[in-house]
């Protein structure tokens, strides 16, 4: 009864209020939002800013009165709508010990096994959900001629860090172990995913490349990943700190909220504070601007002076989860990220994770890994989740759900 009174509170102050701080907060962003010439459907974008913009307010403010979490909030908000039935999918939930799946399987069959794409959705690891992605994964069942299989991993804060790792990567074991109950090809098991979900993928890559009892993953396919918490300078970060559909800032909020701490430290963490002087001197051979080829650098890069980062080690103590290699698996040695698999790289000019994209596409290559690299000249971060929603759509999430699948159907 508590429960259901606080939500019709919260929802009557909501909806009494919505339009003043929707209108508030669209004056803010279009004051502080930089929209880059080039960028697609601009009018559009600064919706869909505000929109997140005024979540973002109202999660805190109702989490402050004590009706609503902004977490929940920010769930409730951001999720898909309801999608419609598919004649040619068999669709089924599933748990992969004890994880929560959904398989989705061509009802047309053949006679020789399919190959098989593991997807892990994005949001930040405190929204997005199997229901969110429905359309982007049955795109790749059907367009990447495929089975493929989503996996529902807990969120933060309430699952804590990095039990989502451990999540998605007992599913995966066990779909590896059980390939012929599903007639697919173990030799042709492909990992995918978007931003965090990306993260994901390269991460538990990296853990079973030395597993002897289990079948080589045979691809990894990413989509803007985001790969790194220790360099928040690099051209992409500078360029794109207040581009919709994620600023620079947003991206640490929902960092803190991941790692469950405070989201006081957005600021210092932005200056580079969480990040002890001997790691960045350690990891420039592969965290650093000068790495980025200049065609990437002609919207304005700054290269930050050294001397100007002051560590904090109280704010190191605080988001050191940043820079472990389970969140940042861009600092991985040589000797792991040479025998992972092949990979499929999609980048989006305007997302400030462009760049961890293009240092891992570096590293790879670096190692004799072949990768097959996409780049959306127009698009923006964000544009995955939006896929297959008509005229609220952007084109960036056509080709790059489009340059997924295409990539996978070729293997």
């Amino acid at each position: 009864m508590v429960v259901s009174c606080k939500l019709i509170a919260s929802t009557v102050i909501t909806v009494s209020m919505f339009p003043v701080v929707f209108l508030v907060c669209a004056v803010f962003q279009y004051g502080r939002t930089v929209i880059p010439p080039g960028i697609e459907q601009p009018l559009k974008m600064r919706l869909y800013q505000t929109i997140l913009i005024s979540v973002l307010l109202w999660g805190d403010i109702l989490e402050k009165l004590g009706l609503y979490s902004r977490t929940d909030f920010l769930r409730f908000a951001m999720q898909g709508l309801p999608t419609f039935r598919d004649s040619s999918l068999l669709i089924q939930n599933k748990k992969f010990d004890e994880v929560p799946v959904r398989i989705y399987q061509p009802k047309k069959t053949t006679s020789t096994k399919q190959k098989a794409v593991i997807y892990i959705h994005g949001g930040a690891g405190v929204y997005g959900s199997i229901d969110d992605y429905e359309r982007v994964v049955r795109h790749l069942a059907k367009e990447g001629d495929s089975m493929a299989v989503a996996i529902g991993y807990g969120l933060a804060p309430e699952n804590p860090y990095p039990s989502q790792y451990a999540e998605c990567l007992k599913a995966i074991v066990h779909f590896l172990k059980h390939t012929e109950d599903y007639h697919v090809d173990a030799s042709r098991v492909i990992l995918a995913g978007d931003s965090l979900g990306a993260n994901m993928a390269v991460r538990i890559c990296q853990l079973l490349v030395d597993r002897k009892d289990l079948p080589k993953v045979h691809a990894q396919v990413l989509i803007y990943p985001a790969l790194q918490g220790m360099d928040l300078d690099l051209p992409s970060y500078q360029q794109n700190a207040r581009v919709p559909l994620l600023w620079r800032k947003t991206a640490v909020y929902f960092s803190c909220l991941f790692f469950n701490e405070k989201t006081s430290f957005v600021d210092e963490v932005v200056e580079g504070c969480h990040v002890p002087p001997e790691m960045r001197l350690k990891y420039r051979k592969w965290v650093n601007g000068d790495l980025i080829p200049e065609k990437f650098k002609v919207r304005g890069y700054k290269p930050r002076d050294p001397a100007s980062y002051k560590f904090k080690p109280e704010v190191y103590e605080e988001m050191k989860g940043m820079l472990d290699i389970t969140a940042s698996p861009l600092l991985a040695e040589d000797a792991i990220i040479s025998k992972l698999p092949q990979a499929c790289i999609l980048t989006c000019e305007f997302d400030i994770l462009r760049d961890d994209g293009l240092l891992y596409k570096k590293r790879l290559e670096d190692n004799g890994v072949p990768v097959k690299w996409t780049h959306i000249e127009t698009g923006m971060h964000g544009a995955v989740p939006i896929f297959g929603y008509g005229i609220l759509s952007f084109p960036a999430s056509q080709q790059l759900v489009d340059g997924a699948a295409k990539f996978i159907k070729s293997l």
